[in-house]
């Protein structure tokens, strides 16, 4: 128990050091304040990612990605979904929040699109964009292929897969990557097979990888279904993918 402790304090350091590094960008959506974060690479023509954050807002695990996207050789740019003033502070009030951009899938892709200007603004190449998100951001980031807001691809973590069934299947040009844990309870069957059909309907490039042994939030260090080996090597799929439509 002292050495996970350790470990994770020691995790928890290294974030707050690296987090250093980001900078913090305000900006808008009529009245409500935004504040995202970009890399410190900003100004330099190069791809972008857009990353969007699981319910909570703007976490470790965002921060993280950044930095290491950065090693990668793209400038990143972790989006504020709420605004300042609105993170929710436990379980609860994140999902009710949540539910809310769920439903409201027009302000939601309002937001992504916010950000995205943001991350254009900061030197991205803007033939060369694609979206990341975890949890809530990867139904974010289907929302930004199902919007065809102007990105390669995106790339869905751990994320919701249910779109109401009162929306059309529209075609879909943007690339899409899934990265589904096997046993994640909150995507029920249904909705696993409901999004094939649409993107198969929507005749998108589409792929979904399945990670055995895992649950939700199985990429995220500071959660308990963290899995380190499937973790590492949805990264590595994540990375592959960003290589194959940005350079």
């Amino acid at each position: 128990m002292k050495i996970s402790i350790t470990l994770l304090t020691l995790f928890l350091g290294i974030q707050i050091a690296l987090a250093q590094k980001l900078k913090t960008v305000a900006y808008k959506d009529g009245e409500q304040k935004l504040l995202g974060m970009v890399t410190s690479n900003a100004g330099k023509k190069l791809p972008g990612v857009l990353i969007l954050p699981a319910w909570k807002g703007i976490d470790n695990e965002a921060k993280n990605a950044a930095l290491e996207l950065q090693k990668q050789g793209y400038i990143a740019f972790i989006a504020d979904i709420y605004g300042e003033g609105n993170i929710p502070a436990g379980n609860e009030n994140a999902a009710r929040l949540a539910n809310t951009y769920k439903k409201d899938f027009a302000l939601y892709q309002k937001r992504i699109s916010l950000a995205l200007e943001e991350l254009k603004k900061a030197g991205a190449n803007v033939d060369k964009i694609a979206v990341i998100g975890y949890c809530f951001g990867g139904t974010g980031a289907l929302e930004a292929a199902r919007g065809n807001l102007p990105v390669v691809g995106v790339v869905s973590i751990h994320g919701g897969l249910y779109k109401d069934t009162e929306r059309p299947n529209n075609p879909i040009t943007t690339k899409v990557l899934i990265e589904h844990p096997a046993n994640d309870r909150s995507v029920p069957q249904l909705h696993y097979d409901a999004f094939v059909k649409e993107m198969n309907d929507s005749k998108a490039d589409w792929q979904i990888i399945t990670y055995a042994n895992t649950t939700h939030t199985f990429t995220n260090p500071e959660a308990p279904d963290y899995n380190e080996v499937m973790a590492k090597r949805a990264w590595n799929h994540t990375l592959m993918f960003l290589k194959e439509i940005l350079k």
